[in-house]
């Protein structure tokens, strides 16, 4: 079984991103198993002083955009990102953050990276695919470290992103068609997978973000 790789003798704090659509209580509890503090918070002043940000987020891209522009999140994330402190987004919130979304009557994304949400190509396959499913890794990373290729996750998804960039595609799957599974673009990360819900595997990623923002508070205050 992979080691759970937990950090120890170390101050850092991941704050979870309140806007109301999002599995809260599981998040928290996965990234304090892995030694971290990880507040639930809904304002500006306290997710700007963390050390990460979770976005988390279930249900429908138009009405999670919707709830994060009405709260300013959307200039949140960006102030967060823009102070290099590492940000990632799971489910849903992985969606979030690229342009525009076909769900639903469409929507626009946070833009942070460069693609569109559509629906899975399943093909017969049930939709939403609810179940774990392997993920098979593009290259290395931090986010990775430690964790097998391929590596298996709980996903619960009807939507996956259309990716512009390959080189942000970090991890891939398949159900009836390959997909997007993990997205990196440094210090912005992204799981369409509940890691929080995926076991051993599951909690070694988030150990390692939890590492990548150890890495990020020594650097800026270097």
């Amino acid at each position: 079984m992979t080691d759970l790789n937990p950090l120890t003798d170390t101050d850092i704090t991941i704050a979870v991103l309140d806007y109301g659509m999002g599995n809260l209580r599981s998040v928290e509890k996965a990234i304090e198993h892995v030694g971290v503090k990880a507040p639930i918070v809904d304002d500006h002043d306290a997710a700007m002083n963390a050390d990460g940000l979770i976005l988390p987020g279930v249900g429908a891209f138009p009405e999670a955009m919707r709830r994060v522009r009405d709260a300013r999140f959307d200039e949140l994330i960006g102030e967060v990102l823009a102070a290099g402190k590492p940000v990632m987004g799971i489910c849903l919130g992985m969606q979030l953050l690229f342009e525009s979304s076909s769900e639903h009557e469409g929507a626009w994304g946070l833009g942070l990276l460069q693609g569109r949400i559509d629906a899975l190509d399943a093909g017969n396959l049930k939709v939403p695919q609810l179940g774990w499913n392997e993920v098979r890794w593009s290259r290395s990373s931090p986010l990775t470290d430690g964790l097998p290729s391929p590596s298996y996750f709980f996903f619960a998804n009807s939507f996956s992103a259309r990716v512009v960039n390959s080189e942000d595609v970090l991890g891939e799957s398949d159900y009836g068609a390959p997909f997007t599974a993990v997205v990196e673009k440094h210090p912005l990360y992204g799981a369409q997978f509940h890691p929080e819900k995926s076991s051993a595997h599951g909690l070694r990623m988030m150990s390692n973000f939890a590492r990548i923002c150890v890495a990020a508070k020594a650097s800026v205050s270097a």
